[in-house]
């Protein structure tokens, strides 16, 4: 005796929202002209200059190097990835994330660490300990310090934001 198939298909909305929603990805152009957007280039720029100026000599035989080049890597990438973030929009895709919360440790903790950092690296500058590399080291203390004062404005206007979420 011949057996009836009978087949039933469903559609899950969560599917179909998921491939109308990531066709196509929003840019923000605008973001750059903020004060965080242009804080985060400087960050960027001059983050990189920070570990490529330590990257160029004999870090790796002074600890305090090491410890300067792993803040200034971490931060660097971090900082790169959360521009791509806000830059593309990603955040308003993922609203189980609490944004303002994640900029505000990410930026303080960049912050605090930066400052270790920049004040590491130039308590570890002298012309003693290597003199060949004496300039490199110098420069990227300075722009340690640079990049801890963009961190600093960072943190405050991710403060700011933070502040304003938490009192709606």
């Amino acid at each position: 005796r011949p057996r009836s198939h009978t087949v039933t298909t469903t559609s899950s909305s969560f599917t179909a929202n998921l491939s109308a929603s990531s066709s196509t990805l929003a840019y923000d152009r605008e973001f750059l002209r903020t004060p965080p957007g242009l804080l985060m280039v400087t960050e960027i720029v001059l983050g990189l200059l920070v570990w490529t100026l330590i990257a160029g000599t004999e870090y790796f035989l002074y600890p305090a190097f090491g410890w300067v080049m792993f803040v200034a890597v971490f931060y660097w990438v971090l900082t790169v990835f959360f521009l791509i973030i806000y830059m593309t929009m990603t955040y308003t895709r993922i609203p189980q994330v609490p944004w303002t919360t994640v900029g505000l440790c990410f930026n303080g903790s960049a912050f605090i660490l930066y400052l270790i950092a920049a004040i590491v690296d130039a308590s570890s500058v002298t012309k003693e300990l290597d003199s060949h590399n004496y300039n490199s080291w110098a420069a990227s203390s300075f722009f340690a310090f640079v990049v801890t004062s963009c961190y600093a404005g960072n943190t405050y206007f991710s403060f700011i934001s933070w502040r304003s979420r938490t009192l709606q």
